[in-house]
């Protein structure tokens, strides 16, 4: 009998001494076969809320991937980038910056793909008493500031001038136009009751409730809105990026994204 304790006694020593490392150190054997890795993401300020849900959850599911991301208007995002910014993922509000960079040769030959449609909304604080309830509203007297993304870097302030012009009416309300430098921006001068109306994507609408969405842009504005996802050149783990990028298309991302709004442009 001593004899088998003491042969199996260093067996269970040893066992314990493993299953200890492995606790104290918080990694699973399948967590030390990867290499940790930072990912570096450039992403429309549109998306935040959003992307730090399902960021947080690839993060909790990936335990050697550090997720950091930088949220802004896509037109400064796409000069960061022009500019040597570190970016190995770029998500765009709209095709015309990812175009830019495809054309200027930034991007991973075959990684571009659409990832998300949104709308875009006419929006009031909650308390209004205007009764605006179409874009048409706009012209009244009574509404004096109208809180738009500068359509020069902002794809929510292209799109929203693009259907003030469907509409025939965006020389007439120039002058009321107060330029964000993007679109959460604008959405805090709606919900701070800083101007009467403002243009945003549904989905910044949704996170909160000082606003009160009263029309829809026009379909032929609506059925444009793609958000384009592509690995930037100079990332220094593609396989990495991929893997992110193919999670996103994944039924978990999605179905955070549907609860703020957005909708898989593919299947």
């Amino acid at each position: 009998m001593k004899r088998m304790v003491n042969r199996i006694l260093p067996r269970f020593v040893a066992i314990f001494a493993v299953m200890g490392v492995l606790v104290f150190s918080g990694c699973s054997p399948a967590e030390e076969d990867h290499v940790a890795v930072e990912i570096s993401i450039a992403a429309a300020a549109s998306m935040t809320d959003a992307l730090q849900e399902i960021n947080a959850l690839y993060m909790q599911e990936n335990s050697w991937v550090t997720l950091s991301v930088n949220f802004a208007s896509s037109g400064t995002l796409q000069k960061q980038i022009e500019n040597g910014a570190p970016v190995d993922v770029f998500i765009s509000a709209a095709p015309a910056q990812m175009n830019a960079l495809e054309e200027g040769g930034f991007l991973v030959d075959s990684s571009r793909r659409n990832l998300l449609n949104n709308k875009i909304v006419l929006i009031v604080p909650s308390d209004s008493t205007l009764g605006l309830d179409s874009f048409m509203d706009l012209l009244d007297s009574g509404v004096v500031r109208i809180a738009l993304g500068d359509p020069e870097f902002v794809p929510a302030g292209t799109y929203g001038k693009k259907a003030l012009e469907i509409l025939g009416i965006y020389d007439q309300l120039l002058p009321k136009l107060i330029l964000g430098s993007d679109v959460r921006q604008v959405l805090g001068y709606v919900e701070g009751a800083n101007v009467e109306a403002g243009i945003v994507y549904s989905t910044d609408a949704a996170i909160t409730d000082g606003v009160v969405i009263v029309a829809e842009a026009p379909a032929e504005v609506n059925t444009l809105i793609v958000y384009p996802a592509a690995i930037i050149k100079g990332c220094q783990d593609i396989e990495a990026a991929q893997a992110y990028i193919d999670f996103l298309f994944g039924q978990e991302a999605a179905a955070i994204f549907a609860e703020y709004g957005f909708s898989l442009a593919e299947g």
